[in-house]
C-alpha cells in the first residue's frame, strides 16, 4: 500500500484568505465574501444563497456585497473561475512533486478536493439550470486535463514503443474523468451507502481510480 502522500491545501476557502493575507483591505473583503459562499455551498444550492446570509459569514455589512459584485450570479461565476484555475494549478502541482507516481498523486488530490470542497465540486458537476456558467467552467477543466492527460499519456507509451493515435488517448482520457467523476459524486452526493460501506478506505479508494487510470490509458 503506497504511503498517504503530502498535499497541498485544497480546502479553497482557506486557500483564498490566505492568499489574500497581508494585501489591501479590499482584496481581504473580496476574498472574505469568496470564501464565505464557499463554506454555505457545503449546505444550500446556489439557488438558496442569499446576499445577507453571505455578507453575515463574511462579518461585513450587507451593502459591501455590491462594491464587489453586481449580484450572487456574478461572485458565483468568479468564484468558479478562481476555483477551477486552482484546481488546474494544483493538479500539475501535485503530478510534478511527485514523479514517480504522477497518476496516484493527481486522483489523490482529486479526491481530497471532493471531500474538501462539497459545495463547489456540486456547482460544477450538477449542471444547475439555472447557472449553465457552472457547466461551462466545468467543461473547461475536462478539456484542459483530458488534453494534459493525452498528452503524457502519448509520450509515456511512445518510450516503450507504442503508437496510439492522439484523439484516442483523448476519448479515454474524458471517459476516465467521467467515470471518476461519477463515482466520487455517487459517494459523496448521491449518499449511496453501498458504495460508502466500500469506500471507507480512502488510499484504497485512490489506488483504484488510479488502476482504472493507468489500464484505461494503456499506461
Amino acid at each position: 500500500m503506497p504511503q498517504t502522500l503530502a498535499l497541498p491545501e485544497t480546502d479553497f476557502a482557506a486557500v483564498l484568505r490566505l492568499e489574500a493575507d497581508g494585501k489591501r483591505k479590499s482584496d481581504r473583503t473580496r476574498a472574505g465574501l469568496m470564501a464565505a459562499t464557499c463554506e454555505l455551498l457545503s449546505n444550500a444550492s446556489p439557488d438558496a444563497l442569499r446576499v445577507s446570509d453571505i455578507c453575515a459569514k463574511a462579518g461585513v455589512a450587507h451593502g459591501t456585497f455590491y462594491v464587489y459584485f453586481s449580484d450572487i450570479r456574478a461572485l458565483l461565476d468568479a468564484l468558479l473561475q478562481s476555483f477551477v484555475a486552482h484546481v488546474q494549478h494544483a493538479m500539475h502541482a501535485v503530478g510534478k512533486a511527485q514523479p514517480g507516481d504522477r497518476v496516484r498523486a493527481t486522483n489523490a488530490l482529486y479526491v481530497a478536493l471532493f471531500e474538501r470542497n462539497p459545495g463547489l465540486m456540486r456547482c460544477l458537476v450538477s449542471s444547475f439550470d439555472s447557472f449553465p456558467e457552472a457547466a461551462a467552467r466545468f467543461q473547461a477543466l475536462n478539456h484542459a486535463w483530458a488534453k494534459t492527460v493525452a498528452e503524457a499519456a502519448g509520450r509515456r507509451l511512445a518510450r516503450s514503443g507504442q503508437s496510439v493515435p492522439k484523439d484516442e488517448l483523448l476519448r479515454r482520457a474524458h471517459a476516465l474523468g467521467g467515470m471518476v467523476d461519477q463515482y466520487l459524486v455517487t459517494l459523496h452526493f448521491n449518499r449511496d451507502a453501498a458504495l460508502a460501506d466500500l469506500s471507507r478506505d480512502r488510499e484504497e479508494v485512490i489506488d483504484t481510480l488510479t488502476f482504472i487510470w493507468n489500464r484505461g490509458l494503456g499506461i
